[in-house]
């Protein structure tokens, strides 16, 4: 839409658009240059539109990137949702042991459920750059209505996503809720460090033993999840501090 078209958007169908036409520069902005990289004027300048008119539809920059991070979250677990297996059959002879006891052995079904939340999350570089930008920045400079916006979000999509969870593995519905959370806090926090800028790609390249400290973001977040997923259920009896 070119910029006199945005100019003479009236009609609550074309401020639709408009808004779309916001966040769909701020997400292919921050694909190319990274989250922190993109200011409001470059998504403005992409729009086509004066920045003091974004803020007719979104109060900062920040904002954006919270609806943008409110998104990635519904769609990753749309992503999860589609990998998880079939739901198991629930057990035809009473468990010999409360369902609720300590565990020794392995969680049953844990790798597939494992790799499913890994996988998925390793393939959205965006949603990783949302998440290791939160609560570092995007979550400052908000308004109030905002920032509930996106809670209430993550809050209903992790109970959601731990209810899946639960379902085809041993795990309790708040441990599984636990191991999703430590997916995308994990993913947040490794993919910068598995991203690095230019001058630490350098360090690394001419020094390998540095290079080898460097996480690489799949291989760890699978391994840090199955040792979560195999110590939830031995803490089940522990009284709450």
């Amino acid at each position: 839409m070119t910029r006199s078209a945005f100019l003479r958007a009236r009609r609550p169908e074309h401020k639709q658009q408009r808004r779309e036409a916001i966040l769909t520069a701020a997400r292919e902005l921050a694909r190319t240059s990274g989250v922190r990289n993109v200011t409001l004027g470059a998504v403005a300048d992409t729009v086509g539109i004066a920045k003091s008119n974004i803020m007719r539809y979104f109060g900062t920059r920040e904002e954006i990137y919270l609806e943008l991070a409110a998104e990635e979250w519904h769609q990753w677990a749309a992503a999860v949702a589609d990998r998880l297996p079939p739901t198991r059959e629930p057990a035809t002879e009473p468990a010999t042991e409360p369902a609720t006891g300590p565990t020794t052995g392995p969680t049953t079904g844990v790798a597939p459920v494992v790799a499913a939340l890994a996988e998925t999350v390793a393939d959205r570089p965006l949603f990783c750059d949302l998440l290791g930008h939160l609560s570092i920045s995007l979550e400052h400079n908000v308004s109030v209505a905002a920032a509930h916006t996106l809670k209430r979000t993550v809050r209903d999509v992790l109970k959601e996503m731990g209810a899946r969870v639960a379902a085809v593995t041993d795990l309790t519905e708040q441990e599984g809720l636990e191991l999703v959370a430590a997916a995308s806090g994990l993913a947040g926090m490794l993919y910068p460090a598995a991203n690095p800028p230019p001058a630490l790609a350098q360090v690394y390249a001419q020094d390998p033993e540095l290079a080898a400290a460097c996480p690489e973001l799949l291989p760890t977040l699978v391994r840090v999840l199955t040792a979560l997923a195999a110590g939830l259920p031995t803490l089940r009896e522990q009284p709450p501090r």
